[in-house]
């Protein structure tokens, strides 16, 4: 019976496993489908965003990432993080391995309670005493620990995956496993079938049995590397098995170059074999055999055999939930390794000289930065015929492709009348920027001799990320000019030869005053939320495009400000007075001007009283002759037998020829719908009663509030700011349709003469003025 048992229990087992290699995985009930994983084994990726193709992947866990503080137990809500993400991962249809430290650990635990057991029986049956004094701990040796806990790890590693459906088996190897033929082929051929039958080897050094390891014996030679730590395991173990990505969990954040937490270290995105010279090695970690420097070699010795890697920290408690599953999808976590050099410089870079051309550019006299303005303006006419033809490739592209809606084509189409409006926009921005920069906007006698000015500066870096709008990036590298910003640019790849060319002239109008490095265009594979988390190069984000966009942006930025708005619903409120003259006009260049844009009228609001009016069916007929689809609100459907189809929710922005109609009963219900349902973007009341405009003007409380005008005069160009780097719904800083002034701080200049705080104590000689000085008269021309 029991070998039936047995029988009938590897029968089942096998018919699991066969059920779990099919295209279909079921984990805790949910059905996952694989991903066509497969590559040719033979050359690493080349960028992050390749990482989601791994098929085959190493996951080494340090003894830092694995063992708690105190070096004695594991660090058990990390380790079932850990798990839980190999597990995701495996259920994708990848091929996951472990090479895991911690057995030295759980095994000096296990021996330091069995020693404290055992001593406190002793002392307890030959003193008699109840207290018990202090006991010493003597020194465990490395190997007795290992046999002691590596039987408790795996029985941990066990349960730990069973949870998600997935089985392991643990694997121990020494350096004389690869040395010899016939074991390095048993070991190929044990990982392969256990790998084929969707189980995860759990690999690590027999430490128990292993030999010291040798001084100078980390690499001989290209072929083989020496197995003395869990590192070089890890490399071996990747390039035999023809794995795809070897992850190096550390308790670092990646490879800097000098050692963390020295005042000038910088963390290494991508490192390239020939540059250990730029890098000083630190000492090794807390716990552990090897060192960083061992961690490179490692890799580097990996990556030669055909095997990304990434070395990254596992143990950082905001970050160690998702850092496996961030790498594989390509995100910027710790240091990526790459044997493909880019062309040009890193964004990292890009964003360095970024920073010294703004100051620089800051630094000129305000004639010479409008000068760069009106040279780049001229361009645009001069160079017209480049421009259109570029921007024509764009648009081939994304027609052939299929990838743009009409809408996001209108905005990426270029023409010779938007570049003249160009042009003319620029020259207004550099006509006005004559004294926005350095402007004194207070000025404070504090006492005798002593004064203080508050002065106008620019932000500093700017990374404006736009989407299917070329015209976007001469409008915003011009107010970045004017205010002495510099700019980092992120276009959507569907406009990347309109980009190219426009960026091209920019850099041109700022050669003539050699700062060229101030305004930079990312041509890097990076991804818009890895851009999102350099905070210590960006100091303000800008996203110009689709409310998903923004909402992205908003989500993935650490730590940097975002200035935009995520939606434009705006409403236009027709009241009871309103002219039948300006209703349909205002209306019609609401929603049907430009619907794509962010100004574009979305709901209509319409007093009850109009209903079945002439200015009501003046209204609809003027809508159907414009073809605008109409979505009827709750309360108009209620008064209507045959109704338009009912609209799914009155927070939608259309960006077409499309609308929601609502019917309010007065002006305050108007408010009270716009506040609840709108975007604090634009709002707009039609009326001839100038009581009703004012309460609807002080009371909505939205950027741009217009009487009896269009909601598209909400522009920056239209409001004579020459262009707008987008309009922000935020009550932050700046508001509305941002021109050079929202891309302005202060810093404040204190001119004294031995002036000391003591001097203005009680008994000092001393007294505050705090008296308030004329500014000096302002530049209007």
């Amino acid at each position: 019976p029991r070998l039936f048992f047995c029988c009938e229990l590897y029968g089942l087992f096998y018919s699991v496993l066969q059920l779990r290699n099919e295209s279909i995985r079921y984990w805790s009930n949910i059905p996952f489908i694989t991903m066509p994983l497969s590559r040719a084994h033979g050359k690493s990726f080349a960028h992050r965003s390749e990482l989601k193709h791994a098929k085959r992947i190493v996951v080494k866990l340090g003894s830092a990432v694995v063992t708690r503080g105190d070096e004695c137990g594991l660090a058990l809500g990390r380790l079932a993080s850990i798990v839980e993400q190999v597990s995701m991962l495996q259920n994708q249809g990848r091929e996951m391995m472990i090479v895991t430290s911690g057995a030295v650990a759980f095994g000096k635990q296990r021996l330091r309670h069995e020693i404290l057991l055992s001593q406190s029986v002793r002392q307890a049956l030959h003193s008699g005493q109840s207290q018990l004094k202090d006991m010493a701990i003597p020194v465990l040796e490395a190997r007795a620990c290992a046999a002691a806990g590596q039987s408790g790890l795996m029985a941990l590693y066990e349960a730990m995956f069973t949870q998600y459906s997935i089985c392991a088996a643990q694997i121990l190897v020494t350096n004389l496993d690869f040395h010899d033929e016939q074991k390095r082929r048993n070991l190929n051929g044990t990982l392969h079938e256990l790998l084929r039958m969707n189980i995860v080897p759990i690999i690590n050094t027999n430490d128990a049995v292993v030999p010291p390891p040798e001084p100078n014996s980390d690499l001989q030679g290209v072929n083989v590397i020496s197995v003395k730590d869990n590192d070089s395991l890890a490399a071996r173990l990747a390039v035999e098995m023809k794995t795809d990505l070897l992850i190096v969990l550390s308790d670092v954040e990646g490879l800097f170059d000098s050692p963390p937490g020295s005042d000038d270290a910088k963390l290494i995105d991508i490192f390239y074999p020939g540059d250990q010279q730029s890098v000083t090695f630190g000492t090794k970690s807390r716990v552990g055999m090897g060192g960083m420097e061992a961690k490179v070699k490692a890799a580097l010795w990996a990556l030669q055999g055909g095997t990304s890697v990434v070395i990254a920290n596992g143990t950082h408690p905001k970050i160690s939930g998702h850092v496996i599953t961030d790498i594989v999808e390509g995100k910027k976590v710790g240091t990526f390794f790459s044997e493909v050099k880019p062309a040009g410089p890193t964004v990292e870079q890009q964003g360095e000289m970024s920073r010294a051309g703004g100051r620089t550019l800051a630094a000129l006299q305000p004639e010479q930065r409008a000068e760069i303005i009106y040279r780049l303006a001229d361009l645009l006419t001069d160079q017209r015929e480049e421009i259109l033809l570029a921007n024509k490739k764009d648009l081939e592209e994304a027609e052939n492709k299929g990838r743009l809606a009409l809408p996001l084509l209108k905005r990426l189409s270029l023409s010779t009348s938007k570049l003249n409006s160009l042009a003319i926009g620029l020259r207004q921005i550099a006509a006005s920027s004559q004294d926005s920069v350095g402007r004194i906007i207070r000025r404070t006698r504090i006492a005798k001799d002593l004064e203080l000015e508050q002065v106008t500066v620019p932000i500093g870096v700017l990374l404006v990320i736009f989407e299917s709008r070329p015209d976007c990036l001469p409008q915003v590298s011009a107010l970045a000019i004017a205010s002495g910003n510099g700019l980092l640019l992120k276009g959507g790849k569907e406009a990347a030869y309109s980009n190219q060319i426009l960026h091209h002239l920019t850099q041109e109008a700022l050669s003539i005053h050699g700062v060229k490095d101030a305004v930079q265009l990312v041509n890097t594979r990076e991804e818009v939320e890895d851009l999102c988390r350099l905070d210590k190069l960006i100091d303000l984000i800008i996203p110009r495009g689709s409310s998903q966009l923004v909402r992205n942006i908003q989500k993935a930025a650490k730590g940097i400000p975002v200035m935009g708005h995520s939606e434009g619903i705006c409403h236009v409120y027709v009241d009871t007075d309103a002219s039948v003259e300006k209703v349909t006009r205002i209306i019609r260049d609401s929603k049907c001007e430009y619907p794509a844009a962010c100004n574009a009228l979305e709901t209509l609001l319409i007093h009850r009283d109009l209903l079945r009016t002439p200015l009501f069916d003046q209204i609809i007929d003027m809508l159907r002759v414009e073809q605008v689809k109409i979505h009827a609100g709750p309360k108009f459907a209620s008064y209507l037998t045959f109704s338009p189809s009912e609209v799914k929710s009155l927070r939608t922005e259309y960006g077409d020829l499309e609308c929601c109609i609502e019917v309010v009963d007065s002006v305050q219900e108007a408010v009270e719908h716009i506040h609840k349902y709108g975007s604090s973007h634009t709002d707009v009341i039609i009326t001839e009663n100038e009581k009703t405009a004012e309460f609807f003007l002080q009371h909505v409380d939205s950027a741009c509030v217009f009487w009896n005008a269009s909601t598209r005069f909400s522009d920056g160009y239209r409001f004579g700011l020459g262009a707008e780097v987008g309009i922000s719904t935020s009550r932050i800083h700046a508001r509305g349709p941002v021109g050079i002034e929202g891309l302005l701080t202060t810093k404040w200049l204190l001119r004294g003469d031995n002036h000391v705080v003591s001097d203005f104590s009680e008994h000092g000689s001393m007294k505050y003025l705090h008296e308030s000085l004329p500014l000096p008269q302002r530049n209007t021309n």
